[in-house]
């Protein structure tokens, strides 16, 4: 069993880890449960870089956070940009990420669901992976990660296939029966 969040992750903190809902109550946020398309080393690597990025730790990256992230992978926004990039995946419109949110940004890239042209594209694009930064342990855990996603995906089909099989089976039995019960009846018939 891999070990869960550590005490600075903002994983189950408020801010990061508890999202607020209208009624007042709280609930826990799960990001393996509702980001089920990552895996867990994915989550882990994208809470990292959320971590690394959170200057002031309170389970949130601001305005100038993002300025900063977004510089130092060679990506500079423009004020209106940055405010832009927040507000796409902002849900809560506190006008910061949440763990969650940030999350958001990962899931709209994978979907295809963000311009080619946009800071969010390029945020998630830059921090795939950086095989000069990550050296090749991180590029050999990145692409483990990817035959994993794409074993899943085929693991996926074939039992999709399987299903299919299995209703065309149960289609030709039930025409083999009724084709048995014809002749039956036909001998009763005469």
């Amino acid at each position: 069993a891999e070990p869960g969040p550590g005490p600075g992750s903002p994983i189950g903190r408020v801010g990061g880890g508890l999202e607020g809902s209208p009624g007042g109550s709280r609930r826990v946020f799960s990001p393996a449960g509702e980001f089920r398309e990552f895996s867990r080393r994915q989550l882990r690597d994208m809470e990292r870089l959320f971590r690394q990025y959170d200057a002031g730790k309170d389970g949130f990256i601001d305005l100038m956070e993002l300025k900063l992230m977004m510089e130092k992978l060679g990506a500079p926004q423009t004020h209106l940009g940055l405010k832009n990039m927040i507000k796409e995946v902002d849900e809560d419109l506190d006008s910061k990420l949440s763990f969650r949110e940030f999350l958001l940004i990962f899931r709209k890239a994978a979907a295809g669901e963000l311009q080619e042209d946009s800071g969010l594209h390029a945020l998630a694009r830059l921090s795939e992976i950086d095989v000069s930064t990550e050296g090749v342990k991180g590029a050999k855990n990145f692409f483990e990660a990817k035959v994993q996603a794409i074993h899943d995906a085929s693991r996926f089909e074939e039992e999709i296939k399987a299903e299919q099989e299995e209703k065309k089976k149960q289609a030709e039995e039930l025409k083999q029966r009724k084709a048995a019960f014809k002749e039956l009846q036909s001998t009763f018939k005469q």
